[in-house]
């Protein structure tokens, strides 16, 4: 008898259940829409040519070593870090408002947040999540101890878009005081992004209401390829005096999948608000995991204090996100020309690497049966997935699917 007898197994990942069977499927034909990272047109990751470039150099620099960081990570990459999402001329920053601290990941920063929130924020007795959300927002929050976790409508079945009027109800009638999880940009699972206009109503309901809002911030620069845009929401809070904090992830828009570059950025009213968070923040990390890791957090450092580096970083960032854009007009056209029922236009329309493409689990298993096509049972794909090579096959794949099988996510569209 085990000490362990009692555990249950528990269900596999979905992301990486997928990535999973693709590997184990032997068909040349095989296709891999589930993955959550860039790939070439080739199929292939992809080291940024600035990332190489910078590694290059720190292996040849004998002054670095590998002694712990501090507990709050490396400085100059978390402050770094924190003017890329707030804008060098902040105010949060100018009146030392902002702190960064290192996290593992936007993962860990979302953890942290979730933790220091628990402990330091008791009015904040209701989690606000998007319907749908990545689905580890769920269990971040709830392993962190908060019980009592809800959805705001975010997604339209119908449009293919963003549920504003649902999504402002909700938050308007959540008790004050609500923390409210948001998307920065590049919304995952939908690629469903709010206007300027409408996130500054949104602006206004949280001020209004006193929620306390956590940005995701997992896509900085895969909308319009411009790091600085794609932040304007986050800007607008700081603008409007509003605290929050925000959960940078540096694994898409550089490409550090398994160094877990990440930032919890937090802007507070006031200097001394900074320092205490901080100082809280550092207590929780000492305890969950002592300090972060340096590798990634070295690389984006280096980049963003560097102004060369930083243009050419922008310019790898601006070459991902224009094949992005063109898959996206690429599968829209192809679809267009097979006559495949339903009105398509929202896989241009949907921004980042992600789009929700309405398609059932029905087909969606049909699809990986018969075509060897991989994707979450959500009918989410990674555009980064699709390439010029099997990008055919996979409108084929859409089109017979779709004729096959019925669609009620597709019916007020045929």
């Amino acid at each position: 008898m085990s000490f362990f007898s009692n555990v249950e197994l528990a269900p596999p990942d979905a992301v990486f259940h997928v990535t999973t069977a693709y590997n184990n499927d032997t068909s040349p034909d095989k296709c891999n829409l589930g993955v959550g990272a860039y790939r070439t047109d080739e199929g292939n990751p992809w080291v940024l040519p600035v990332v190489r470039s910078v590694e290059t150099a720190l292996a040849a620099d004998e002054t670095l070593n590998h002694e712990y960081l501090s507990i709050d990570g490396l400085k100059s990459y978390s402050d770094a870090a924190s003017r890329l999402l707030l804008g060098s001329g902040s105010r949060a920053i100018l009146e030392s408002r902002a702190c960064g601290v290192q996290s593992i990941s936007g993962t860990g920063a979302l953890r942290l947040a979730a933790e220091f929130l628990r402990r330091f924020y008791p009015q904040g007795k209701t989690v606000y999540i998007s319907d749908p959300t990545w689905p580890n927002h769920r269990q971040i929050f709830s392993h962190a101890g908060h019980t009592d976790i809800r959805t705001y409508p975010y997604f339209h079945p119908g449009t293919f878009g963003l549920n504003f009027k649902g999504m402002m109800d909700t938050l308007s009638s959540a008790d004050d005081g609500s923390i409210v999880v948001l998307h920065m940009c590049a919304h995952n699972p939908t690629g469903v992004d709010p206007t300027l206009d409408q996130w500054k109503q949104i602006c206004q309901l949280v001020k209004a209401k006193k929620h306390f809002p956590i940005f995701d911030c997992a896509y900085q620069g895969f909308v319009t390829g411009d790091a600085d845009v794609d932040a304007q929401s986050v800007h607008l809070f700081v603008e409007n005096d509003i605290e929050f904090m925000a959960a940078q992830s540096f694994s898409k828009n550089f490409g550090l999948y398994n160094e877990r570059a990440g930032n919890l950025t937090t802007v507070c009213a006031t200097p001394d608000a900074a320092v205490a968070v901080r100082s809280q923040v550092k207590k929780i990390v000492r305890a969950m995991y002592s300090n972060p890791p340096n590798h990634g957090a070295r690389i984006v450092s280096t980049v963003l204090n560097n102004k060369a580096y930083d243009a050419e970083w922008r310019a790898n960032l601006k070459t991902m996100t224009d094949r992005i854009l063109f898959m996206r007009e690429q599968l829209y056209s192809k679809l267009q020309q097979l006559k495949t029922p339903g009105t398509w236009k929202h896989i241009e329309q949907q921004k980042g690497m992600f789009t929700y493409t309405g398609l059932s689990a029905q087909q969606v298993d049909y699809m990986q049966e018969v075509y060897h096509i991989y994707m979450l049972r959500s009918g989410r794909i990674n555009m980064c997935g699709l390439t010029q090579r099997n990008l055919d096959h996979v409108a084929k794949a859409i089109d017979d699917a779709v004729k096959k099988f019925s669609s009620p996510k597709m019916s007020g569209r045929l």
